[in-house]
């Protein structure tokens, strides 16, 4: 008996067969046996377990439009990814491995070279030899950037069976906001999405491809294909291989649902997921043409490949209903018909199914977009909240705290807004009461009495910005308006320390004072990175005005991810690099050890602001972009509820960056032969993080920004202002570098 019935599925695009799936069956059968994939040695598959699967079927139901040689090729690699998976499963996962997985998987990325040199190493097993063979019969077809990007999401997808058995091994399940983050960086639907490319002979422009709107269809395809695939797999996963990395089996440890109740949550989420495919597609393509003026043929191409990411999520649909190697029985549908192989088969045998109420209410449809703004709230209780580390206060603290306000004093932001007749965004009260010296101190206890003094300036001028932007342009709804100002911020940033335009707001008069006090001393390369850094921040403020335009809460993995530039992140992380850029090279920097070091460190960050300032923000600026209310919407949860998940979270995080320090760091400094000198750089690095991580979490318990009593009393004749404190808070690790 199955552990639950199948939901009803929200399955907007028709699901269509190709008809060259015969051919396709054919071909991969005797592919596989030329692979060795079906040596009976091996005890995997056989002919008929093969056959049962179906990826003929798959690829013909995904692919629909492909020529029969692409439809081969296609079907061949997803015979060689499955067959991977099952492969791991029996040779590391049931043995729990970890070392000899590890070495397994270093040797597959020699059989996918960017620019082959010469011929791969000897296969030494069917997977090796499988990806060997379709590595040398795709490249031909496909630019360079195609090439790196297909090689990126497929060490993506190998990566995914380490953390999946890593987690085996820890007995853990993942926080359900951590699973679909670490399921979108390391799931297969990315690397499908690269062969949509392939098989619709539409590669999107390199000018495009990093571009947010690209980033979030690709990332809302795989939410959609991964969490399907959990429905489907839960059975097999969970009941036979031990599997933990199951969204399905999340949601019962996390919220306490029952099996069913978990599956129809799982099933509202592919549901939001697809409703942002959709608004992203239509509201986000087209001004993502016109800014970089793509030519016709690169907009076609853009417009088939989300075609394609279409065809996918149908296709795959009916795939699952159809193949042994998924539980499909039992649905509160009629059972599915048997496949039409003559071509297009208009809505598909499953739209039988579709039943589009539920989804256009579910998180991420409808209801995303009709969020109550200012509803009260009341005080958040605190979780317990874990830091391993102690904080320390830098002796230069009243010293700062005198010049912080000065230095406001001086650069207007005190002064009326222009256009807003008495309309200030702070007074020298509120400055005092949010005592960003405090954090720039705790966050730089040994930094001379100047450097400290920039760092409290730089968290001012960012808290500053970040609560004059909405004031300025999110009460007018002005996108125009704020793309100009953003703009015009780069201005203030030149590489050649050159004359500035003269400012005209508190913001540029700031950022031009702070530009010359902190990129005087280093190189020009230096300070290209660092007003990136500077500019990728304040264009995620532009990310947030269009939400609030729309009335969107966004969905919790773009929400972390955008929250670390709206917090400044990568500008923080820059900066501190660029102190240390000498004695450590930018190669290690970075690596996946380095990046998981200081997003871990981020978004710990970044959450503790979120659970301290969630009344601030919802109850008193109508804000959507807090942690604890994106989970409310995503998971249909209560406040407390959320709270205890962006907790775990924040947990997480913080024992993530333990592990990397103890384990990862040494392998890391190993790897690359580091000397004694930079060794001691890495470890100068991570106690500044540590410090950094403490003095965020010492000065929110020591502000009175978030204070219901000082909330209640905005500056005389303004409206309640702001958003998350973000940069402000980690742009004071920024002064002492």
């Amino acid at each position: 008996m199955q552990p639950f019935e199948l939901p009803d599925f929200y399955l907007p695009y028709p699901a269509r067969l190709n008809p060259h799936v015969d051919t396709a069956r054919e071909h991969t059968r005797a592919w596989a046996y030329d692979m060795g994939i079906l040596d009976p040695d091996l005890g995997i598959w056989d002919e008929h377990k093969l056959d049962a699967m179906d990826y003929g079927l798959l690829c013909a139901y995904t692919h629909p439009d492909a020529p029969a040689p692409e439809l081969d090729l296609v079907t061949d690699w997803y015979v060689w990814v499955f067959f991977f998976d099952d492969h791991f499963l029996e040779t590391f996962k049931r043995s729990r491995d970890l070392a000899g997985a590890k070495e397994y998987l270093d040797r597959l990325a020699a059989f996918m070279p960017v620019h082959p040199t010469g011929p791969p190493p000897e296969p030494e097993n069917p997977v090796e030899r499988g990806l060997a063979d379709l590595w040398a019969r795709t490249i031909p077809a496909r630019s360079a950037d195609w090439r790196a990007r297909f090689v990126e999401s497929t060490k993506n997808l190998l990566d995914e069976s380490l953390w999946e058995l890593a987690n085996i091994n820890e007995g853990r399940v993942a926080n359900p906001i951590e699973y679909i983050e670490m399921r979108r960086k390391v799931g297969g639907a990315p690397w499908s999405a690269n062969l949509v490319e392939h098989a619709a002979g539409a590669e999107v422009p390199a000018a495009v491809a990093a571009s947010r709107p690209m980033r979030v269809l690709r990332d809302t395809f795989s939410d959609a294909v991964h969490l399907r695939n959990d429905l489907f797999s839960y059975e097999r996963e969970v009941g036979d291989e031990g599997e933990l990395s199951n969204g399905v089996l999340v949601f019962e440890r996390f919220l306490g649902y029952d099996t069913q109740r978990a599956a129809d949550a799982v099933n509202d989420l592919i549901t939001s997921r697809l409703h942002q495919f959709e608004n992203t597609a239509l509201t986000e393509l087209p001004p993502l043409f016109e800014e970089h003026g793509l030519d016709l043929r690169s907009r076609l191409d853009v417009l088939a490949y989300v075609k394609g990411l279409q065809d996918w999520q149908s296709g795959g649909h009916e795939w699952h209903m159809r193949s042994s190697r998924y539980m499909n029985g039992a649905s509160r549908a009629a059972p599915a018909a048997p496949a039409l192989l003559g071509g297009p088969t208009g809505l598909g045998i499953s739209a039988a199914r579709v039943r589009l109420a539920p989804g256009l209410t579910g998180p991420g449809g409808v209801r995303s977009h009709t969020h109550v703004p200012l509803r009260k709230v009341g005080p958040l209780p605190l979780p317990e909240i874990y830091m391993p580390y102690t904080a320390r206060m830098n002796p230069h603290l009243d010293g700062s705290r005198r010049n912080a306000v000065a230095w406001a004093r001086e650069m207007g932001m005190f002064e009326q807004l222009p256009g807003l007749p008495g309309l200030a965004v702070w007074t020298e009260h509120k400055l005092d009461t949010y005592d960003f010296a405090v954090c720039a101190g705790a966050i730089n206890p040994d930094a001379p009495g100047p450097e400290l003094d920039i760092s409290t300036f730089w968290l001012t001028w960012g808290t500053y910005a970040d609560d004059y932007f909405p004031v300025v342009f999110g009460s007018r709804r002005d996108m125009a308006g704020a793309k100009v100002f953003n703009e015009r911020l780069s201005a203030f940033m030149p590489l050649d320390l050159s004359a500035t335009p003269p400012p005209v707001n508190p913001i540029e008069r700031g950022l031009a004072d702070l530009w010359f006090r902190t990129a005087v001393p280093m190189s020009e390369a230096a300070r290209a990175r660092f007003r990136r850094a500077v500019e990728d921040m304040t264009e995620s403020w532009l990310w947030e005005l269009a939400n609030h335009i729309q009335n969107r809460v966004p969905d919790p993995v773009d929400y972390i991810e955008m929250r670390r530039k709206t917090f400044g992140a990568d500008l923080t992380m820059s900066l501190s690099r660029l102190a240390h850029g000498q004695a450590v090279s930018p190669e290690i920097y970075g690596t996946r050890t380095m990046r998981g070091l200081d997003d871990s460190a981020a978004d710990y960050a970044c959450l503790v602001n979120d659970l301290c300032s969630y009344q601030k923000e919802i109850q008193f600026e109508g804000e959507l972009h807090n942690c604890v209310l994106v989970v409310q919407d995503f998971l249909g949860c209560d406040p407390r509820q959320a709270a205890d998940i962006v907790n775990d979270l924040m947990t997480s995080r913080m024992r993530q960056f333990e592990h990397i320090v103890a384990t990862e760091l040494p392998v890391l400094a190993d790897e690359f032969d580091l000397d004694g000198e930079a060794r001691e750089t890495l470890d100068g690095y991570v106690a500044e993080l540590q410090d950094w991580m403490a003095g965020v979490l010492l000065w929110h318990m020591k502000t009175r920004r978030y204070d219901e009593s000082e909330l209640r009393h905005p500056p005389a004749r303004t409206r309640p202002v702001g958003g998350p404190t973000g940069l402000g808070t980690l742009a004071a690790h920024i002064g002492g570098r």
